[in-house]
């Protein structure tokens, strides 16, 4: 049996309480980078769902819940908290339980060669090494099970977040570094940059309002009992802050203004998107 780590539901909240009755009101020093970074994430998703790999960008995930909260995407944007290393650490009832996990997520090879949306993996990336074992475990998933590669492979998108460097041609990206990204469509891997501070923030100093959830714990029982501890609450009152800030006029303006910039602007999809961000 699979587990989920436990996290509250920050846009109908109901199981709080006093929990924060005590917690200083957080400092979103970050909040303008972040929201440029997700406008530009909508922007280059393919109109799809959108699946947030691991903790790193949780402050992404609860930003968007505010901000498509009364939109028609407020059922678009999903959690995938699972925490992946190099596969030669997967065994086979590892793999077993990794594909129940995708599964409790809705992605199967089954759907994804049927779903009328792309699937979006959103991530934090540095060398790609989520990605790329995601995307081997899917590939050999879809092959067993014997659905079409060339179907699915249009549907299937990557977006890293990314360190930004400065812009030169020697520059290290990691998508040269693997060669899965050559097997999909050329908009199919896309990044997005943010500045070192805020990077570093989300990926190694954020106090995280759930347990890191590597295959180690994919049975255990305890991630689904919610913590109380001063570092959960301090990231319970930041997470909250931030589904508040997506809800506010200047955060969703400044959504508005970054998206209108961006190529895929010219499609409708995008534009539909805008004016349910303007209402």
């Amino acid at each position: 049996m699979t587990n989920r780590p436990f996290r509250w539901d920050l846009v109908r909240p109901d199981q709080v309480g006093t929990l924060l009755d005590d917690v200083e009101e957080p400092h979103l020093w970050f909040l303008g980078e972040l929201a440029v970074c997700t406008a530009k994430v909508l922007a280059r998703c393919g109109n799809g769902e959108l699946h947030f790999v691991g903790r790193s960008l949780d402050s992404m995930h609860d930003l968007l819940g505010g901000a498509l909260e009364r939109t028609s995407w407020h059922d678009r944007v999903h959690r995938l908290p699972m925490s992946l290393k190099p596969r030669r650490g997967l065994g086979h009832r590892d793999v077993a339980l990794l594909r129940e996990n995708l599964a409790a997520a809705g992605i199967t090879p089954y759907a994804l060669a049927r779903g009328t949306r792309p699937t979006v993996f959103v991530d934090l990336v540095f060398e790609g090494e989520t990605f790329t074992e995601l995307y081997f475990q899917l590939r050999r998933w879809i092959a067993e099970d014997r659905e079409a590669w060339q179907v699915i492979r249009r549907k299937l998108r990557f977006i890293g977040v990314t360190l930004r460097q400065p812009v030169r041609p020697d520059a290290w990206r990691w998508r040269e570094d693997v060669t899965w990204p050559g097997e999909l469509p050329a908009s199919a891997v896309r990044n997005v940059s943010l500045t070192p501070a805020v990077w570093h923030y989300f990926g190694d100093d954020q106090p995280k309002l759930t347990p890191s959830f590597p295959r180690q714990r994919w049975t255990d029982d305890t991630v689904r009992t919610p913590g109380h501890g001063k570092a959960t609450r301090r990231a319970l009152a930041e997470a909250f802050a931030l589904v508040a800030a997506g809800r506010s006029a200047p955060v969703r303006d400044r959504l508005v203004r970054t998206i209108t910039t961006e190529p895929a602007m010219a499609e409708p999809w995008l534009r539909a998107l805008v004016t349910d961000l303007r209402c």
